[in-house]
Formats: structure tokens, C-alpha cells, sequence
């Protein structure tokens, strides 16, 4: 393929070409497709040419990409003779840099965009001068057919997943990258919490506390380092931000005001951030939500978890008359949007009049669209009797639960007063209603005496 012999990726600098080479090594379907318009030589530094040559020079010999272990013999099998001993421990040490990953990182999209524009540019700047000679010809079949030609390559040709050529993917081990829950029992059935890419969806009526647990699930992120961005549709920010902060502290709701001091210094030891964005109650789409959230990555905040509070009060992007056709595409929607960003989306449903007053709360009672429950990963449901609630008791039923068993039910205490919520053993579910509440408390205590004996121990 004749070139232009100034073309290089210098232009965009060291580290979009270190992403580029990584991204071709990573991606198998794209090295395929940029493989057909790019030069080595566009690589401006010779130890990416040569980390770059190794991939492809596999590809045309094998059929197929090679997986990472794969590289790795190749970097320790070949002969020293091909190349310099330093450009060969510089191809070395990138590859130990893209692992760990102490290398110079720019954003994937971008640099997947701007190297495939790049060069496919130089592909058709190419056809154009070879066509020029042909033209005094009068080749003009012969034109039509190179100018053609050089505008098919590189484009998107993903026809599917071939079943010999990534054969090596149905091998690779698959991270989910979890995030917790906060409660052993529910990390234990459904691999360690929600994982990237992954829908949650908490069930319960009005008046339970859906916000309230939506708020749990973002504190104990924060406390693991995860960033949070938290959307209220339906509550202030600084209501939903007190939340988080008597979650976090300990401290009741109503004693926040007066231990403002105490709550900073808590809040400031946190590990990760937390960003609380408000939209009025159906205002917002997902559209809107995915428009702020490329904002945030612009500004170097990247999410590792995203709470709607809650879905069912989105606005749809295309509206149908049928509310429930709305419900479903805007649950579809967001695990979309899960997918997009490559981290676990949480939100909430509310139970149509059935689960009101319910112990167990099932799918079966989610409001308007029942075909939110075929697109969610993980269903959970909170009920709470009007005994459970003075006794600050009551149950989670496991709806859904892509990766593990389901149809179980956990009894919980739950304080809204500082928004605490504990999930006790399976095996510790009372036979009757009478002796629940009682039984969950009695739990709820003696975990908290076991605690304060440990820590007089300590």
C-alpha cells in the first residue's frame, strides 16, 4: 500500500499512540478493521512499531488475534536477532505498563475515532495520487475501481462473533468487577454485589423507603472508593445528600444540624466521591442522564456506579401513549446505559396496590410494566408492614438474580431515622409474623453487643 511518507500519529502525541497499540491488542474485531488502512510506520516511536508488528505478523501467520497470554510467549520466545535489545526490552516494559496500567492513557473512544479517520484518510489520499497517473490514461474504470476500493476499507465489517477467529474470547476469564451491597447475605448469592454493565432494580410501595436504600447502596460504595453519581427525581439534593451523610455517620436524620463539624470529618476521610444531581420529576431522559455523565468524563470523573431515583419518573425520549411501552423502553434504557459506561446502574420501582401491605412482595406487583423484570439483572423488593414499621422490621424477597438463585427472603432491620439497614441469615427468618419483628430486633441487638465487646477487646 503506497503511503505518504510524512504521514505519521506524531500530531496527536505519545499518548494516543500508546492507547491506539493497547486498543489493537485488546480488541480483535478492531485491529482487524483499522488493520486494513493502517502503516506501521504511522506509529511515530519504534517500540510501538514493533509492538504493533507482533500482533499483526500473528494474525497473518495464525488466523486469528492473539490472546494475552499468547503476547506474552511471543515476547519471551522470540529471537533477539529481529531487532535491538533496547527496542526490545521498550517493547517489554509497555507491555508491563499496559498491565499494571502505568501508561499513557486517552480516552478509547477518541482514539479509536480519530485513527481509524486518520487512516482511512491516507488510504484514499494514496488512491488519489495512484489515480492521477491513470487518468492521462484514460483508465477510468480502473480509477472508479481504486477511489471504491480504498473507501470500503476500514470500515465497521463486524459480521458477528466468528466462531473459530475468537476462539480465544470464550476462554478469557470474565470480570464482572462487582460493587458491594453493604450486606454479606445478598453479596454471597449474587457474586460479591452488581456488577459493570449490570441493572439492579429495588422493589417496594410508597412510603418503604426505596430512597432510602438506594442511599445505602451508594454509601457503601463511597466507602470501598467507588465514585457515586446519585440522580433525585423526586427529592432535593441536600435531602438526598443527608441521607448519604447519616448513613455514613451514623447520626440520626434530625441530629445532623447539630454535629455539622463532626459529619465533615467524617465525610472528608472518604475514599471515594459522591455527585448528586437533581432534575424535577419527569424532566429528565436517559438521554439527559447519559448527556451529563459524558460531561463528568470530560472532566475526569468517571463513574464506577450510577443511581436513578428512580426510573419509573424518567421521561421517555420517544413517548407512545401506553405507559407501560414507556416503562419498558426507559428500563431498557438504562441498563444501556449501564453498558455504555461499564458499571453497575441502580434504581427503584414502585408496587402497584398489591404490595401496599404484603409481607413477601413478588414481581408480580411492580407497577404498569412487567417486562421491567426481563431486562433488569437483579431484583430485590422490600416490604414493611405497619407492624414492621413501628418495630423497624421487614423482609427482602429475591425476585431476579442473573447470577445466582433467587425466590428467597432475608428478614432486615431497617432505621429510616439514620437510614440503616441490616440483612440478617436466611435461616434466621421467624416461622410467624408474631414472633418476626421481635426476632429481627433481638438480631439487630445482639449484633450490635458483639460489636462494642470487640472493640473494648481491641
Amino acid at each position: 500500500m503506497e503511503q505518504m511518507r510524512d504521514a505519521t500519529f506524531g500530531s496527536f502525541g505519545k499518548g494516543f499512540q500508546e492507547s491506539l497499540a493497547k486498543i489493537i491488542l485488546e480488541d480483535s474485531k478492531f485491529a482487524t478493521q483499522i488493520g486494513e488502512v493502517l502503516d506501521i510506520n504511522f506509529f511515530e516511536l519504534k517500540y510501538l512499531q514493533e509492538f504493533v508488528r507482533k500482533i499483526y505478523a500473528y494474525k497473518k501467520k495464525y488466523k486469528k488475534h492473539p490472546s494475552a497470554s499468547t503476547y506474552e510467549s511471543i515476547l519471551k520466545s522470540e529471537d533477539s536477532s529481529f531487532q535491538s535489545e533496547v527496542t526490545r526490552k521498550q517493547v517489554r516494559d509497555f507491555y508491563v505498563r499496559i498491565k499494571t496500567g502505568n501508561y499513557d492513557d486517552v480516552d478509547e473512544e477518541f482514539v479509536r475515532d480519530k485513527s481509524l479517520d486518520f487512516c482511512r484518510k491516507q488510504t484514499l489520499q494514496a488512491a488519489m495520487l495512484k489515480s492521477v497517473k491513470l487518468m492521462q490514461d484514460s483508465s477510468f474504470d480502473e480509477v472508479s475501481k481504486i477511489i471504491n476500493e480504498a473507501l470500503k476499507l476500514g470500515i465497521n465489517n463486524d459480521v458477528g462473533y466468528d466462531f473459530l477467529e475468537d476462539f480465544e474470547r470464550r476462554f478469557e476469564l470474565k470480570s464482572r468487577n462487582p460493587v458491594t451491597t453493604g450486606w454479606d447475605e445478598i453479596d454471597r448469592i449474587v457474586g460479591g454485589g452488581l456488577g459493570k454493565g449490570e441493572l439492579g432494580v429495588v422493589i417496594a410501595p410508597t412510603g418503604v423507603g426505596k430512597s432510602m436504600v438506594l442511599a445505602h447502596l451508594g454509601a457503601e460504595a463511597l466507602k470501598i472508593g467507588k465514585n457515586v453519581v446519585h440522580y433525585t427525581l423526586e427529592l432535593q439534593d441536600v435531602i438526598i445528600g443527608n441521607r448519604y451523610d447519616s448513613c455514613l455517620t451514623g447520626i440520626p436524620i434530625n441530629d445532623l444540624l447539630f454535629n455539622k463539624e463532626e459529619i465533615f470529618e467524617e465525610v472528608k476521610k472518604l475514599p471515594g466521591k459522591l455527585l448528586i444531581k437533581e432534575y424535577p420529576t419527569k424532566s429528565a431522559t436517559t438521554q439527559t442522564l447519559k448527556n451529563h455523565l459524558e460531561k463528568l468524563k470530560n472532566r475526569d470523573f468517571s463513574p464506577d456506579m450510577i443511581i436513578v431515583d428512580y426510573g419509573d419518573i424518567l421521561k421517555p425520549i420517544f413517548h407512545s401513549k401506553e405507559k407501560r411501552e414507556n416503562l419498558e423502553t426507559i428500563y431498557e434504557e438504562l441498563r444501556a446505559l449501564a453498558q455504555e459506561f461499564k458499571c453497575p446502574v441502580w434504581t427503584a420501582s414502585q408496587t402497584n396496590r398489591s404490595g401496599i401491605n404484603a409481607e413477601v412482595i413478588t414481581m408480580e406487583s411492580i407497577s404498569e410494566a412487567f417486562s421491567k423484570c426481563f431486562v433488569a439483572d437483579f431484583i430485590f423488593s422490600v416490604s414493611r408492614t405497619g407492624s414492621d414499621k413501628s418495630n423497624n422490621t421487614g423482609r427482602i424477597y429475591i425476585a431476579k438474580n442473573r447470577n445466582g438463585i433467587d425466590g428467597v427472603v432475608f428478614p432486615i432491620f431497617m432505621d429510616p431515622g439514620n437510614v440503616e439497614i441490616k440483612v440478617f441469615p436466611q435461616s434466621e427468618m421467624p416461622e410467624s409474623e408474631d414472633n418476626g419483628p421481635r426476632k429481627v430486633y433481638r438480631l439487630m441487638k445482639e449484633e450490635q453487643r458483639t460489636k462494642q465487646t470487640t472493640a473494648k477487646g481491641e
